[in-house]
């Protein structure tokens, strides 16, 4: 999955490096629910663990090919959102150098295209911490609409 400046593709052990660069960055984390990053081999263990799978991708700046954040849909989290039964929960970062660049509403509307075209998922739903009220007007800019705040 591509655009002009991006392309979705699937996480490398390679990217190992380039995450701990990022993910290490207590900022970005905190503003997504997870701590940062301590070791470029935490961010091995997370490609392995976490990324490994059929839908979560890096999100790739095409001019450096540099993996620059995350996004994908699983199962729904034990964290108080409204959803529905097995109704697919969405999540996203990018990292802080990229943040308000659009980026990750690029992301965001590249995956449900993708996720339109290529599945029988016919509701989603995602969530952001109150203090990152600019995740949210990326939902809303993807045509998420608010249904309360937990």
């Amino acid at each position: 999955m591509e655009t002009d400046r991006i392309l979705l593709r699937r996480w490398t052990e390679d990217d190992a490096d380039t995450l701990f660069k990022y993910a290490s960055c207590p900022d970005v984390g905190l503003r997504a629910g997870w701590a940062p990053h301590t070791s470029a081999e935490e961010s091995r263990e997370v490609i392995s663990n976490v990324f490994d799978n059929p839908t979560t991708w890096a999100i790739v700046l095409k001019a450096t090919e540099e993996p620059i954040g995350a996004i994908g849909y699983g199962p729904s989290c034990d964290c108080g959102l409204p959803a529905l039964p097995d109704e697919p929960t969405i999540g996203y970062w990018v990292a802080k150098p990229y943040w308000n660049c659009g980026i990750c509403t690029e992301a965001l509307r590249l995956m449900l295209h993708h996720i339109r075209h290529n599945t029988n998922i016919t509701s989603l739903i995602s969530g952001h911490f109150t203090d990152n009220p600019a995740s949210g007007k990326v939902m809303e800019k993807c045509g998420f609409v608010a249904t309360g705040e937990v």
